[in-house]
């Protein structure tokens, strides 16, 4: 597929915001009205929720227009992309902290109704509960809305370079640009976990609708290539082109290596 023919296909799914605070704010407004649109409809969304610096300002807004605009998330059930593994749901740098911190402890969501894989699941059992995760998706009708951010190395959840399109839920080992990513959280290499926890690419491109968030000049070589360079396993984001139900929000700094023109 050549160039001209990409930028056919996804001029009208990228949208470039001049901040990431814009940017970050586009993906929690989609968010509300997905919401909003079932709620009015008597039905829940199923949430598809990412970690990391990239979500952040998202879940601000969405905890702003909580408090301040009365938005409700009683019908959301929330389903995580990924938990380093081991690491015990109390630790502070836990994706459980993560979310709890930045989003739950701030919203109504009914804690019944969120879901995130176990950093303490027994190894013994892994791949049983790994099963069970996808199932517990597939019985709420799959994941109407999926947030994705995009690691340096191509990453869509901890899904690292050479991850296979069909993957599912599984343990994973952490590439070393993701570890090394992370190393400043935990006050150093050595103290990063080895491996992690993560939806795989099939339980992630089933979803309805997907947006990936990108945002800084940090992200814009990664982008670049994962919308310009050969669909392959080597950058699993690139899977993403394939599917028509994915949109990108980039803030102006990590679009700067696109070609014009798009958004």
């Amino acid at each position: 597929m050549n160039k001209v023919t990409i930028d056919i296909l996804l001029t009208n799914n990228i949208h470039i915001c001049a901040t990431a605070e814009a940017a970050s704010i586009k993906v929690a407004r989609v968010i509300a009205d997905e919401i909003i649109k079932k709620r009015s409809l008597g039905q829940q969304l199923v949430l598809g929720l990412a970690t990391g610096n990239t979500p952040k300002m998202v879940y601000q807004e969405l905890v702003r227009m909580h408090r301040e605009e009365g938005l409700s998330f009683q019908n959301v059930i929330s389903f995580n992309l990924d938990e380093y593994y081991p690491l015990k749901e109390t630790h502070p740098l836990s994706y459980h902290s993560f979310m709890n911190q930045h989003l739950f402890d701030h919203i109504d969501i009914a804690q019944s109704n969120i879901h995130l894989p176990y950093g303490e699941w027994d190894v013994a059992r892994l791949g049983d509960y790994c099963k069970a995760y996808d199932q517990k998706i597939k019985q709420h009708g799959g994941i109407d809305l999926q947030l994705l951010g995009i690691g340096r190395n191509g990453h869509i959840g901890f899904n690292a370079p050479g991850s296979a399109f069909d993957s599912c839920t599984r343990l994973i080992d952490l590439h070393s640009t993701t570890r090394a990513d992370a190393a400043a959280d935990f006050e150093g290499l050595e103290k990063v976990p080895l491996q992690a926890v993560t939806m795989g690419i099939q339980s992630i491109t089933q979803a309805k609708k997907i947006i990936l968030l990108a945002l800084g000049s940090r992200k814009a070589d990664i982008i670049q290539k994962a919308l310009r360079e050969e669909v392959s396993a080597q950058i699993p984001a690139t899977f993403l082109r394939t599917l028509p139900q994915v949109t990108y929000i980039l803030d102006k700094e990590a679009a700067e290596l696109i070609a014009e023109p798009l958004g």
